[in-house]
Parts: C-alpha cells; sequence; structure tokens
C-alpha cells in the first residue's frame, strides 16, 4: 500500500495535468467519460446534448472556419455566425479601399442585399466521427517495417475514405491520434457561400492591437459576423445571387444573464495543433529552431511592412492583414520561449522521461520494446538538425517572405494548361480573378525589399548544402549580390506587374511563363524544399517508430498507476471540447480578476496612438451610460473575461457556453503568463480571454444600430 501511494503521489506530481478538469481536449464521441466532472462542475446537459448523430445536438452549431483556421458558430434560425474580429480580418480588409475603409470604420449590412461574398471562404460541418483504429491497422504486424507501416496505413485509411464518400457529397479524414496509435473518421459537410454581414470598426475589434495581444487585463471586442447560404434546396453551394440564408440542424440561444467567478463554461471548437506529449530533446529543437527562427525573420519583415505602413494610407489596407498574421505568431515564440523557460519545461520533461523508463525496466517484454525509445528520439533530433534549421528557414524567409513564391505556384495550373495547349475561357477568367484578388493587396517595392533582405537571412543562416540552384547562381552569376538578382527578376517578371499579367492572360503564351524569371524562383525554390524535405526525412532514423513506441509507453505508464485516468491526443484541427470554469489568477504577487469593463477600455484611451485610439461614437456612448439589457449587475458593461478552459490557435471565435449550453462568450486569446501551454499545461496560470457576449450585443445594437441582427438571435436571461 505505501509503495502504490509513493507511485501515486509521483505520478501526480509528474503526470497530475491529467487529473485537473481544465486541462484537455476532448474528444466529443468519447465525452461521456468526462460526465461525472462536467456534471461535478455544474454541467446541466447531458453528453446526448453535446453530440449526437441521431438528433440535433450542440456540434450541429458549430463549425469549423477554412477548413479548422478558426471557429464560429450559428446563432440564428437563418445562418448567422459569429466569429472573432481577426478571423474576419482577412475578408473586411479585402473588402475595404481608401474611401470605404471597413477596418477602420467597421462594416454592417441593413438587409440580406448588403451581405458580402468572399470567394474560397468555407464553413465545414461535423456529420460524425467514429474509431476506426482497428480498420487502419489491419493487417499491420509488429515485425513489419516502418515504410511498410506506413503504406499500408494510407491505403487502408484511402480506401476507407472513399468507402464513406461514396454517394455523398460529404468531405472525409481520417486522423492519426496519439503517434499513430489510435485513427478516428471524421465526416463534414461543406458549405462555400459565406458572406460578410458585421464587423465593428479597428478601434473595438482590434482594441489594443499588437501591444494587447496575448496580454490581459484585454478590452478588445474582438468579435465579427458572417451567414452562411445555401442553394435554393438547401444544400452548399457555391456563390449565387439565387442562394438563400441557411436554416441549420441547430443555433445556440444567447445568454444575457452574464457570469461570475466559479461558474461552468465549456468551448467546443477546432483546435489546430499541440504538442503536449514532446520529449525534452524536441522541446529544446522548438525553441532552438521553431520559435528562435520565428522571431529572427519575422522581426525583420514586420520591421519592414510596417515602414512601408506607416508612408502610406493605401499600403496600410494593403499589408493590414498580412502584418496582424505575422505579428501574431511572432509574438507567441516570444512569450513560449519565455514560459518554457520560466517553468523549466525541458527539466520536467526529463523527469517524465526518468519515470517512464522507470516503469519499462520492471518487466522485461518492456525493456525488449521500449528499451531504446529516447535514445532514438534524440539520435533522430540531432541527425536532423541542419536539415531542420534549414527547413524553418525556408518557410519563414522563403514562402512567407517575398509573395513572388506562393504567387508563383499559383500558376503552376495555368503552366500545365499552356504545356499542353489546354487552355479553356473559364482557365483565364479564374486566373483573372486572382490577379485582382493579388495585385489589390501587393506593391513590388514591399515586395522586394522582404525579397532582398529575408532571402539575406535564409543565405546567411543554413548550411550551403541546402542552397538549392538559386543561390548556388547569385554566387556565380550575379557576384553574391542578391540586390542585382532582385532588381533582375522585379524589372522583368509578370508576377510582379499586374499590366504585364493582365497582358499575358490576354494572350497566354507557353514560353513567356516558362522562360520568366519569377516563376522560375518560384519553381526552383519549391524544389529546394523537396531536396531540405528529403534530406530530413533521410536522417529519421527509427524516429517516427520511436515516438509511436513513446506514446504508447507513455500511456500504458499512466494505466499501469491509475486506469481510471483520462487522457486526451493532442489537438490536430478535429472538433474538441474543453471544460473548467470562470476565474482570474496571480502571477508574481500581482491578482488578477476575470473580466473588463468599459471604464478600463476609455482608460486605455491614448489619441496619438492608434491602437488605443478610441472614436467619438464610443465617447458619446460611454458619457450616457446606456448599457441597456447588457449591463452587468454592477452596473457597468463587462468586455471581456477569463476562464480556465484548455484552448489554442484554431479555437479563435469558438462558442463559450454555460452549463445550459447557451452562448456567453467567443474565445479569442490566451494570457501571456501561459504562452508554455501549447507544449506544457501550466494550471495555475493558462487562462482563456473571451469577449464577453453581451458586449457583442450591445455593439451591434447601442453601438451600430443594427437591430435586425439583434432580433434574429434567441436571448435568454
Amino acid at each position: 500500500m505505501k509503495k502504490f501511494t509513493t507511485l501515486l503521489l509521483a505520478f501526480i506530481f509528474i503526470f497530475g495535468s491529467y487529473l485537473r478538469a481544465d486541462e484537455g481536449m476532448w474528444l466529443l464521441a468519447l465525452i461521456g467519460k468526462n460526465y461525472q466532472q462536467m456534471k461535478a462542475l455544474g454541467l446541466k446537459i447531458t453528453p446526448e446534448d453535446i453530440y449526437s448523430i441521431n438528433h440535433s445536438s450542440l456540434k450541429d452549431a458549430v463549425v469549423a472556419l477554412d477548413h479548422g483556421s478558426c471557429t464560429a458558430e450559428i446563432v440564428s434560425p437563418n445562418g448567422l455566425l459569429f466569429t472573432n474580429h481577426h478571423c474576419g480580418y482577412g475578408e473586411i480588409q479585402a473588402h475595404s479601399t481608401v474611401e470605404h475603409n471597413y477596418l477602420k470604420d467597421g462594416f454592417w449590412a441593413n438587409s440580406y442585399d448588403e451581405e458580402l461574398p468572399n470567394p474560397g471562404k468555407t464553413a465545414s460541418f461535423l456529420i460524425e466521427m467514429k474509431d476506426v483504429t482497428k480498420d487502419v491497422l489491419q493487417g499491420i504486424s509488429e515485425d513489419m517495417s516502418e515504410t511498410m507501416r506506413k503504406d499500408l496505413i494510407k491505403q487502408n485509411i484511402d480506401k476507407l475514405e472513399k468507402e464513406r464518400e461514396k454517394g455523398t457529397d460529404y468531405d472525409v479524414e481520417i486522423k492519426s491520434m496519439f503517434d499513430g496509435n489510435q485513427y478516428f473518421m471524421f465526416v463534414y459537410e461543406v458549405y462555400k457561400d459565406i458572406r460578410l454581414v458585421g464587423a465593428p470598426p479597428s478601434s473595438i475589434g482590434k482594441y489594443g492591437g499588437d501591444t494587447d495581444n496575448w496580454m490581459w487585463p484585454r478590452h478588445t471586442g474582438d468579435f465579427s459576423i458572417f451567414r452562411i447560404y445555401t442553394a435554393p434546396d438547401g444544400s452548399p453551394a457555391e456563390y449565387s445571387p439565387d442562394n438563400v440564408p441557411l436554416k441549420p440542424k441547430k443555433y445556440l440561444k444567447v445568454n444575457i444573464s452574464g457570469l461570475k467567478e466559479g461558474d461552468y463554461t465549456m468551448i467546443m471548437g477546432y483546435p489546430g495543433s499541440t504538442n503536449r506529449y514532446l520529449t525534452a530533446y524536441e522541446v529544446k529543437e522548438v525553441m532552438n529552431h521553431e520559435n528562435k527562427i520565428r522571431i529572427d525573420v519575422r522581426t525583420q519583415k514586420l520591421n519592414i511592412l510596417k515602414k512601408y505602413m506607416d508612408s502610406d494610407p493605401k499600403l496600410k489596407i494593403a499589408y493590414a492583414a498580412k502584418y496582424a498574421q505575422s505579428a501574431n505568431y511572432w509574438k507567441y515564440s516570444i512569450g513560449q520561449n519565455l514560459g518554457l523557460k520560466r517553468l523549466k519545461v525541458i527539466k520536467r520533461k526529463k523527469q517524465t522521461q526518468k519515470e517512464i523508463m522507470k516503469w519499462i525496466k520492471q518487466d522485461p517484454k518492456r525493456k525488449e520494446k521500449y528499451a531504446n525509445i529516447f535514445k532514438e528520439i534524440k539520435k533522430g533530433v540531432k541527425d536532423r538538425s541542419k536539415a531542420d534549421i534549414a527547413m524553418n528557414y525556408w518557410f519563414e524567409a522563403i514562402y512567407l517572405g517575398s509573395e513572388i513564391v506562393q504567387f508563383g505556384l499559383e500558376n503552376w495550373k495555368i503552366y500545365q494548361a499552356l504545356q499542353q495547349d489546354n487552355v479553356s475561357d473559364s482557365l483565364i477568367d479564374e486566373y483573372k480573378q486572382k490577379a485582382h484578388e493579388f495585385f489589390k493587396d501587393y506593391d513590388p517595392k514591399v515586395d522586394k525589399d522582404l525579397f532582398v533582405n529575408l532571402g539575406k537571412k535564409y543565405y546567411h543562416n543554413i548550411d550551403k548544402q541546402f542552397y538549392g540552384d538559386i543561390y548556388k547562381s547569385i554566387q556565380s552569376d550575379y557576384d553574391k549580390d542578391i540586390n542585382k538578382y532582385a532588381d533582375a527578376i522585379y524589372s522583368s517578371s509578370i508576377l510582379t506587374d499586374s499590366t504585364k499579367y493582365n497582358d499575358f492572360l490576354k494572350n497566354p503564351n507557353y514560353d513567356v511563363l516558362a522562360n520568366d524569371m519569377g516563376f522560375n524562383y518560384a519553381i526552383t525554390m519549391v524544389r529546394t524544399y523537396y531536396k531540405i524535405k528529403d534530406a530530413k526525412d533521410a536522417s529519421q532514423g527509427d524516429f517516427d517508430k520511436a515516438r509511436r513506441l513513446y506514446m504508447e509507453a507513455y500511456i500504458q505508464t499512466i494505466k499501469s498507476i491509475n486506469p481510471d485516468t483520462l487522457y486526451y491526443p493532442d489537438a490536430n484541427s478535429t472538433m474538441r471540447l474543453t471544460y473548467g470554469t470562470v476565474g482570474g489568477y496571480t502571477y508574481d504577487g500581482k491578482t488578477y480578476k476575470y473580466y473588463s469593463t468599459i471604464d478600463g477600455y476609455m482608460a486605455k484611451e491614448d489619441p496619438n496612438n492608434e491602437e488605443f485610439n478610441v472614436s467619438d461614437r464610443m465617447k458619446e456612448l460611454y458619457k450616457k451610460k446606456d448599457y441597456g439589457q447588457y449591463a452587468d449587475k454592477d452596473g457597468t458593461l463587462h468586455i471581456d473575461f477569463l476562464t480556465n478552459n484548455d484552448i489554442t490557435g484554431g479555437n479563435s471565435g469558438s462558442p463559450v457556453l454555460n452549463a445550459n449550453g447557451e452562448l456567453v462568450g467567443l474565445a479569442f486569446d490566451g494570457n501571456w503568463e501561459g504562452m508554455s501551454g501549447d507544449i506544457a499545461y501550466e494550471p495555475n496560470l493558462q487562462k482563456t480571454i473571451c469577449v464577453d457576449i453581451r458586449f457583442v450585443l450591445w455593439t451591434i445594437d447601442k453601438y451600430a444600430g443594427c437591430h435586425r441582427l439583434i432580433d434574429e438571435l434567441n436571448l435568454v436571461k
């Protein structure tokens, strides 16, 4: 008994986060296992109310935007969607001009006819999910090589996906969980006519800007509004003026009674990725490669963009979304590295590895199967180091640097059509639209500056074996001067000049594109990427197998101590539920309360800093103190609040639900002190920042006067 108690205490210290209700991104089909914990925290509905394939449930009111880049929720019988402002930022920017600056001034559609289409934007509904591990691993044996294993698994997955899709319009995807130890099938219905309905001005939707990003207290009304349209028969369809608003299976009630400390909350959505099960070697790699390189490259990229944006109002609009996207994970990487160091995560991971090895050594069969897992993982990380550095610099400095690589790749389809002498009028129309969208928010002098300076980053920081043909050519043909090479590209390429490109589309010619310097640069750099990838894959050795066995040993170690312990797979852009409670936190001797108010918003005003500008309309309403039915019991207007729900990127825009499954807020950020969370959850510090649904409604109602949207909602107290 004493030995078991000692083991249990060690378990709680090393693996203890799995015992906490506030940690975990749980698969909906298995949520019944968590029900007693959820009920103890205050949940008043059943697992069947949350996830069901037999009748409408909460999962039918939650959608993945753009295949999981963000989450949104249905809030009316007419397909109205709430999500974050930063999730709709690209669409708001795309519709903005100097004359109609919706980013700055906001946008509100006062009728269905005024709602704006967004080509390419999608909303995916989860139809069902199920465990298909047995079918995916059919034919797999222990003595099979890792290559054969992967090939057979891929064949099994392809077969299962095709069988499920047959006779339907569904998209089917099978995802690996726990590094290939479990597999789930996800079936989606994807809608493709998503229209912009409303967005607050940046002085609300982006209040605090980069300064307040990832920080608490926040005072940001981070929301935007879209609507899903369908064909007249209710089926998914591309945009058409004949389309009609969606009639959903389920939409959320909106609760305006407010929250207090300790209230139950749950969040449903599509978290992108977490890496909670990394070893110490891999955590170090993330810190020193991925995060460090992202910080290095994006610091320079953001400085270049800001220089041009500050010089020209047109460029400010054109590059606003690109700047915001780059800045978000730049700051995230800074915070994550600081958090991982502060919390001594590598040391804690090493301790976890020691505990797993103790369990392995207790049994000869375990030793035979698992004894080398950490040795192989360590070796794999070391062997791929040079290629991993090159890959991170390629991604940040080349692919996400200047836009010539991505636009060049966009032209691969027309290049192939020209090669086969098979260019149709519809293809030309498609590329005219692509050209319009691309060049609307593009400036060659900005792009050339990025090309030169970020190209130098790549050249000076990677191993020479990964230069590729382009950088060898710069050395030999351009006197090692990337400026000369950039001059040649940007003065000649059709990809950097809207007039040249549109002239090309009037008379598309294979030789013009095949000999274009910009197009050839893009294609050559993509080939360079695959050379880097091949080198990285070749150095992996038995790494993938070791990772899979490590995850298996990790789970078995937990089960050996407490078979009833609940554990969850890392996030991978599949629908998850997380549950917890409302509450503040204490850090470094300072206590933060769980909510912010309009008083704090006004106190931050700084007329000399655009991130903290306050509109005259807001000042007028604040002076009147007219908060209507959206006021809290304390008499003020709450803006944001904190919970200990466990979320990550992709959860942006997710519904925050109360114990009855009613909408009380929108998740939009995490706090700076908990930035290590994607790798190591910190229960005492990690918080989710949510915009209070009452502030969302107040902005729609009192600030914008868009009463037709309020009338669509089912408000409850």
